[in-house]
This record gives C-alpha cells, sequence and structure tokens, in this order.
C-alpha cells in the first residue's frame, strides 16, 4: 500500500515547500516503465522512515507547468525538498537503498 500522495499545481507549495519534515516528488508519467519500478521502491522507503518524510508524486503529464518550473527533463526524477528548497535531486530508476540513504542525509 502506497503512502504517497499526489501533488498537483493547486497544492505543491502547502504539501511540499511548507512542509516540516523532507518532502520526496517523484515526477513521474504513468507510460514510464522505470517510473513504475521506482513505484514500489518509493513505498518501501516510506514505510522504513514513515511521517519522518513525505513522499508525494507528480504526473508530469498532468502537471507539465510544475515539470518546467523544476526543469524535469527525464524522468523518473526525484526531488527532495526541504525547508522549502531544493536539496538533492535523483534522475534514473534508483533502488531503495540509494533513495532511503539521500533522505536519510535529509533528517
Amino acid at each position: 500500500m502506497s503512502n504517497a500522495v499526489t501533488v498537483t499545481g493547486a497544492d505543491f507549495d502547502a504539501v511540499v515547500l511548507k512542509n516540516d519534515v523532507p518532502v520526496l516528488v517523484d515526477f513521474w508519467a504513468p507510460w514510464c516503465g522505470p517510473c513504475r519500478r521506482v513505484g514500489p521502491e518509493l513505498d518501501a522507503v516510506s514505510e522504513e522512515l514513515g511521517a519522518q518524510v513525505v513522499i508525494a508524486k507528480v504526473n508530469v503529464d498532468d502537471e507539465s507547468e510544475l515539470a518546467v518550473t523544476y526543469g524535469i527533463q527525464s524522468i523518473p526524477a526525484m526531488v527532495i525538498f526541504k525547508g522549502g528548497k531544493e536539496v538533492d535531486r535523483l534522475v534514473g530508476a534508483y533502488p531503495r537503498t540509494a533513495i532511503s540513504a539521500k533522505l536519510k542525509a535529509q533528517l
């Protein structure tokens, strides 16, 4: 079961930029095979870290303005925000150990 929240342009500021905990934003699309492989990895990281982090998903097909704003040129792209600022970025299908390590570095 996924604990990820779907984010749109309307609630991006509230969910991502104004959050008190680190937020990993997964920029993805349903047609992207590597994106679908990353989904279960993010679910595992979410289970591992619980309320210490937020996993947010942005469908780039539906939210192209957000993708442009954050310079997303290839997916999957995972951008980590802390205190309203981008602090790290992973582009490609990373395993849960790498994703978890990047998030733990922000705790």
